[in-house]
C-alpha cells in the first residue's frame, strides 16, 4: 500500500496510511493546547490593545509602541530559552530524567539572568525611543507602559523555562491552564486599572501594563502549582557541578542562535511599527491593527512549531528516525493548510476585522488596507516558523539563523523600504516587503528540511560538545 503524498519534498519509505493517521493524531493532540496556550498569550496583548484603542487613538499607538519596543527586548531571552526544546525533548525520549533535572534548573537560572538587563532598559526607555525619532507625548506614553511591564518580565522568562520543560515532556495542559487564568485576570486588570473601576485611579496606558505584569506572574504560579506533582522528581538541584557556569554551554550553544532567529524576524517587524509611528500616529495604529491580526494567525502555526519541536526530537532521542521524518511531514503540511485558511480570511473581510479593534474611521481604513497583503503572506508564515521548529527539534539552530538574516534584513527589509519611500507605495510597501522576506525564508527552511532528513539525524550532544 503506498505512503500519502510527499508533502514539500520530505522523502520517506511507504508507509501503511494507518501509521500517519495515528502520528497525525498525536501530533494535533500534543498541538492543540499548544496553540491554545500561544493563542493564550497573544489573546493578552490583543486585549491591552483593544481597551487602549477605545481609551484613544493616541493611546492605541502609544501602547503599540511600547508593546513593539519591550517585546523587542524580550524576544532574544526566550528565544536563548528555546535551546531548551531539543535538549529536553531528546532527554526524555531517551528517558534520561536526570539531565531534565539540570536542563530546567539551568533554564531558571538564565531566565532570571537574562530578564536583569532587559529590565534596566525598559525602566528608562525614553532615550531609546527618542533615539528612535519618536515624538511627544506618544514617546512618553510609551515609557511609562514599558516602564510598568518591567516587574513582570521575570516571571514572563520563568513561565517561558516550564513551558518548553513540560512541552518536551509531552505535557501541555498545566501551561493553558495558567494562560485561561491569567486571560481573565487580564482582562478584569484592564477594566480597572486603564480606565479606573472598583476604587482605582484612572491609569490609561500605564494601567494595560501593570495588568499585564500582574497576569504573568499569576501565569507563572498557577502552572507552577498544576505542574507540581509532574515536576517533584525534578525540583531538587541536580548534582555533578550540574549548574557550575561550564554547564550551561550546552544551552547557550543551542539557544543563542534561536534567539538571534526569532529576535531578527521579531526586530524587522519592530522596526517597521517604529517606522510606522514615525509616519504617523494613523499609519501605526492601522499597522498595529493588522500585525495582531496577522499574528493571532500566526499563533497557529507557532504551536504546531512547538509541538513538532518535541515530537521529533522526542523520535531522535529514542532513535525512532522515521517517526521524526513523519512528525516533520504532517506538521509542515498542517501548518501551510491552517493558514491558507487565514490568509482567505483576511483578503476577504478586512475591514470587518479592523473594527474589532477601534472605532476610528482612518485607522480602520489604514488597516484594511494592510490586511489583504498580510494574507498574501500568511503560507510562507505558517512554512517558516513550522520549519524552524522541526529543525530546532534536531539540535539544528545555527543555520535558521543565518537564513533570517538574510530573508528579513537583506531581502525583506530593504526591499520594503525601497517601495515605500523612493517608489512611494507608503505603508503597503513596507508590508511587501516583509511578504517578500518571509517568504524567501519559508523556501530556505524547506529546503534545509530536506537536506537534514536524508541522512542520520544525531542527537543534540553530537552537536554540542559535552
Amino acid at each position: 500500500m503506498s505512503s500519502p503524498t510527499q508533502p514539500l519534498g520530505i522523502s520517506s519509505p511507504t508507509v501503511e496510511p494507518g501509521v500517519w493517521r495515528r502520528e497525525a493524531r498525536s501530533l494535533m493532540a500534543l498541538a492543540f493546547p499548544v496553540i491554545c496556550t500561544q493563542l493564550g498569550i497573544m489573546l493578552m496583548g490583543t486585549v491591552d490593545v483593544m481597551m487602549l484603542g477605545h481609551l484613544s487613538k493616541d493611546g492605541l499607538a502609544a501602547g503599540a509602541l511600547g508593546n513593539a519596543a519591550s517585546f523587542a527586548l524580550l524576544v532574544f531571552p526566550m528565544g536563548v530559552l528555546l535551546g531548551l526544546d531539543p535538549l529536553i525533548a531528546q532527554a526524555y525520549g531517551a528517558g534520561e530524567h536526570e539531565r531534565i533535572a539540570g536542563h530546567l534548573w539551568r533554564g531558571a537560572i538564565a531566565a532570571v539572568a537574562m530578564a536583569i538587563p532587559a529590565s534596566i532598559v525598559m525602566f528608562d526607555a525614553e532615550w531609546l525611543l527618542e533615539l528612535m525619532g519618536q515624538e511627544e507625548p506618544m514617546r512618553s506614553q510609551a515609557a511609562a507602559y514599558m516602564r510598568a511591564l518591567v516587574p513582570g518580565n521575570a516571571a514572563f522568562l520563568l513561565f517561558g523555562v516550564f513551558r518548553q520543560v513540560l512541552q518536551g515532556m509531552n505535557i501541555v495542559r498545566p501551561a493553558f491552564f495558567a494562560i485561561v487564568i491569567a486571560n481573565f485576570v487580564n482582562l478584569a486588570g484592564n477594566w480597572i486599572f486603564v480606565f479606573g473601576h472598583l476604587g482605582m485611579p484612572a491609569l490609561g496606558v500605564r494601567g494595560s501594563a501593570y495588568s499585564t505584569s500582574l497576569s504573568r506572574w499569576v501565569m507563572l504560579v498557577c502552572v507552577v502549582v498544576v505542574s507540581a506533582r509532574i515536576l517533584k522528581r525534578y525540583q531538587r538541584p541536580p548534582g555533578g557541578g550540574a549548574l557550575r557556569p561550564a554547564a550551561f554551554r550546552r544551552l547557550f550553544a543551542l539557544g543563542i542562535p534561536v534567539g538571534f532567529q526569532i529576535s531578527l524576524e521579531m526586530w524587522v517587524f519592530g522596526t517597521v511599527a517604529i517606522i510606522m509611528g514615525a509616519i504617523g500616529a494613523t499609519e501605526l495604529a492601522g499597522h498595529q491593527i493588522a500585525l495582531n491580526m496577522a499574528a493571532l494567525s500566526f499563533m497557529v502555526p507557532l504551536g504546531l512549531a512547538g509541538a513538532s519541536a518535541a515530537r521529533v526530537g522526542n523520535a531522535i532521542g529514542s532513535g525512532d528516525q522515521e517517526r521524526a521524518r513523519r512528525a516533520a511531514r504532517i506538521a509542515l503540511t498542517l501548518g501551510a493548510s491552517v493558514m491558507a485558511f487565514f490568509g482567505l480570511l483576511f483578503a476577504t473581510i478586512p475591514e470587518l476585522l479592523a473594527r474589532l479593534f477601534t472605532p476610528d474611521r482612518a485607522a480602520i481604513e489604514m488597516a484594511a488596507m494592510l490586511l489583504p497583503i498580510a494574507a498574501a503572506f500568511q503560507i510562507a508564515d505558517g512554512i517558516q516558523v513550522v520549519g524552524a521548529g522541526i529543525l530546532r527539534g534536531t539540535a539544528d539552530t545555527r543555520f535558521p539563523a543565518i537564513i533570517a538574516f538574510l530573508g528579513y534584513w537583506v531581502l525583506g527589509l530593504p526591499i520594503g523600504l525601497l517601495l515605500a519611500f523612493p517608489l512611494e507605495w507608503g505603508p503597503r510597501g513596507l508590508w511587501w516587503g516583509l511578504t517578500l522576506g518571509l517568504a524567501s525564508v519559508a523556501a530556505m527552511f524547506v529546503i534545509r528540511i530536506r537536506v537534514r532528513f536524508r541522512g542520520h539525524i544525531g542527537r543534540a550532544e553530537d552537536h554540542v560538545e559535552r
